[in-house]
């Protein structure tokens, strides 16, 4: 179906009269619960999304004659979506709701074949599908089933949504791009030596991946956000703690890390989110743990961590899926002040730019891959030196870096994390920070264990 179609062609005339394509689902079984409307003007792209019900005099009447109803409406939808999560937590089991998914009767309306039906759900913001099981069994299905994102990714449609787990915290929190508002994800159901030790987490897909040890082993706990559930495994090709990884789509790669028994590898694997299946990838040149990963130009790039002999390594390499070979990229991080103690350097990528932050100076910086040098881009406005690097998140958020860290303005034993993001510029002298509001109960501890972007 073309897009000219969607957002107004020969079958609007299925969808009403009103200007942009909108679509009514009518139940004459339960009476469901009220449910409000979410409406985001929050930017991704520099473009707008509204989601919402209009109060057309006709359409209203026809819905109250027909039995209890709801309706979605999506007008001009772009490639891209802004996540407004809901909190009704009280309303959900699983994810979506706790009113049983019935068979909408569909008798006083122009039906939608499944497939158009399927392309304007794609295109409904994340933060309203929790109400899609109350229309009817198909839709519930399509839901679990993952079909949904599976479709919003052909058709381009992304919501960036942040993982966040911080210390006082019991689980995991999901936060919506603007951090206006957040859920809290189901309780892990790992063992106590899981939840105290080191973790290492990666989105792929609609998939995050959380490795750690529990008290048998390593092992690796996936968060699923079709079904909002965890599930074990699939285990790693080879269990590893302490790794590099990156995120391209439904893909995750992992290099390098620990072992069980404490040995240091130079081995990486995929992971794929459609199969569920992991691959092993050619060994890199250098053993490493405790390095970061990115994904660049085709090219999945490992850089620094410590060797064998607990010896800081200045070097990097990317991985090249074209060629499926390893490039050694000596003294990638020879400018970059490395202490025994710090954290894995702080590195992200925004539009095919590679940016770090450094820990020692609190300084931005962006790199030429023409001349492998590091320019400075001036100060951000959070403490990394306070712990080392430990306890902050630097990620990609979209077109945007996005910062998580102690603010400058207030001492770091101060009781939340300030938050903000730019718009990185790599011919720019200095960036400027746009702080983002997370108050009240959306408040951020003051420090962060782990942090995961997931783009679905």
């Amino acid at each position: 179906m073309s897009k000219g179609k969607d957002q107004g062609g020969e079958d609007a005339g299925m969808l009403g009269e009103d200007p942009g394509n909108s679509f009514w689902i009518i139940s004459n079984s339960l009476q469901p619960k009220k449910l409000g409307a979410c409406q985001s003007n929050g930017k991704e792209d520099d473009r707008e999304y509204v989601c919402g019900s209009d109060n057309n005099p006709r359409k209203k009447r026809m819905l109250e004659e027909s039995g209890n109803s709801f309706r979605f409406a999506c007008n001009q939808p772009p490639a891209t979506a802004i996540a407004c999560e809901t909190n009704r937590a009280e309303d959900r089991v699983d994810g979506f709701t706790s009113v049983e998914p019935q068979d909408a009767d569909y008798s006083e309306v122009p039906q939608l074949n499944d497939e158009i039906e399927n392309q304007i759900l794609a295109r409904v913001p994340r933060s309203e599908s929790w109400k899609f099981p109350l229309v009817n069994k198909r839709i519930f299905a399509l839901m679990k089933s993952g079909e949904l994102f599976k479709i919003r990714r052909e058709l381009g449609v992304r919501e960036s949504s942040v993982f966040i787990f911080t210390t006082g915290d019991s689980g995991w929190w999901a936060f919506d791009r603007q951090f206006t508002s957040r859920r809290k994800l189901p309780d892990l159901p790992a063992d106590s030596c899981f939840s105290s030790g080191d973790r290492e987490s990666v989105c792929a897909g609609t998939h995050m991946i959380i490795s750690g040890r529990e008290i048998d082993g390593v092992v690796v706990w996936r968060y699923e956000l079709e079904t909002n559930s965890w599930r074990r495994g699939p285990s790693m090709i080879e269990s590893r703690c302490l790794f590099a990884s990156a995120s391209c789509g439904p893909f995750a790669f992992v290099a390098g890390g620990v072992t069980e028994t404490g040995a240091i590898l130079n081995s990486a694997e995929k992971y794929n989110s459609d199969t569920k299946t992991w691959e092993s990838l050619p060994m890199m040149q250098e053993k490493r743990r405790l390095s970061s990963g990115c994904y660049m130009d085709n090219k999945f790039y490992v850089i620094g961590g410590r060797n064998e002999e607990g010896r800081c390594l200045t070097c990097g390499e990317a991985y090249d899926e074209d060629k499926k070979t390893w490039e050694l990229i000596p003294d990638m991080l020879e400018d970059t002040p490395v202490a025994t103690f710090h954290s894995p350097p702080l590195v992200a990528v925004v539009n095919n730019e590679l940016y770090s932050l450094e820990t020692s100076s609190n300084v931005l910086k962006v790199y030429s891959k023409r001349s492998r040098t590091w320019r400075k881009l001036g100060p951000v406005p959070v403490r990394a030196d306070s712990s080392r690097g430990w306890g902050v998140a630097f990620k990609s958020l979209g077109n945007e870096l996005l910062v998580i860290g102690s603010s400058k303005s207030v001492s770091y034993s101060g009781d939340s994390m300030a938050i903000y993001t730019c718009s990185p510029d790599a011919e720019a002298e200095e960036l400027q920070w746009r702080p983002l509001e997370c108050g009240g109960r959306n408040r951020l501890s003051n420090f962060i264990l782990n942090c995961s972007v997931m783009v679905a």
